[in-house]
């Protein structure tokens, strides 16, 4: 394993570790207001200094990686079941099957991906868990258009042969000796698109689409902030540079495995 995953493994480690022990770093309730506080500079008893309603950041910062980082996993889990599924059926199978799935993915690939999360959640309604959903929905067609590639290049190789010559099934074909050699790409694309989704989430959210009040994402911290930027920096600084910190660690992450999975762009 190189050291650009490496690194990028210990960070978002250290993010997903912050966010399941959230309740233990801090004593603040994130949903308190104590409007006697409010927008106080960070000091000894407010790490990172409260909000215009006088609720602790820190407290909010890290109840908000849990928020954004779940997004991220189960959207992106979502998006690589679907893409997976569809991917392999049409790679393995080929013919009418493939030109059906492959045609679904050309017509998903028409529909500018903003504009038809926009019109989800509206249809929806702004929650966490129809963000996962959306996110989810809106991810799969990259992964199942490279799964479809990686599956009709695996298919042709002597082992596939030999699994049919003995009987098995075709579902045991795929599942067995197809799926656990094509995972590379899985894991590349899963940390690339835990780093989108963390985004896409926050995006939305600034907007006012996506985790509504007042549960913390980090992207909806940094909407409140945004009115405060010139006497509060620090609602602004401390989400922008999670939301940073958390996509450069996916990001280096997944540039490792990209190397390390593929030996051609592997480095000596």
């Amino acid at each position: 394993m190189n050291k650009m995953a490496i690194t990028g493994s210990i960070i978002a480690g250290l993010l997903v570790l912050t966010a399941i022990c959230a309740p233990q770093l801090t004593s603040y309730d994130y949903k308190a207001q104590e409007i006697s506080q409010r927008l106080q500079p960070p000091s000894g008893s407010h790490l990172f200094g409260t909000d215009e309603l006088g609720r602790d950041v820190f407290s909010r910062m890290i109840y908000g990686a849990r928020t954004s980082i779940s997004v991220g996993l189960i959207a992106v889990f979502l998006a690589v079941l679907i893409g997976v599924g569809l991917g392999a059926i049409a790679g393995f199978f080929g013919g009418w099957i493939d030109n059906v799935i492959m045609r679904f993915v050309d017509i998903v690939l028409t529909i500018p991906t903003l504009f038809l999360i926009l019109m989800l959640i509206v249809f929806l309604g702004p929650s966490i868990t129809n963000v996962m959903i959306i996110i989810g929905l809106t991810s799969w067609t990259d992964i199942a258009r490279i799964i479809r590639a990686e599956v009709m290049s695996v298919k042709k190789l002597a082992y596939v042969d030999a699994a049919r010559l003995i009987g098995l099934r075709r579902r045991d074909i795929i599942r067995r000796h197809i799926l656990p050699n094509i995972m590379g790409p899985v894991f590349v694309y899963m940390t690339f698109g835990i780093s989108g989704a963390i985004l896409m989430e926050s995006g939305l959210s600034f907007l006012g689409l996506g985790v509504q009040p007042p549960h913390p994402s980090w992207g909806n911290i940094l909407t409140g902030g945004k009115d405060y930027i010139e006497s509060a920096w620090w609602l602004v600084l401390y989400p922008g540079a999670a939301i940073f910190t958390a996509v450069f660690s996916f990001n280096l992450l997944g540039e490792g495995l990209r190397d390390y999975f593929n030996p051609k762009l592997r480095k000596e």
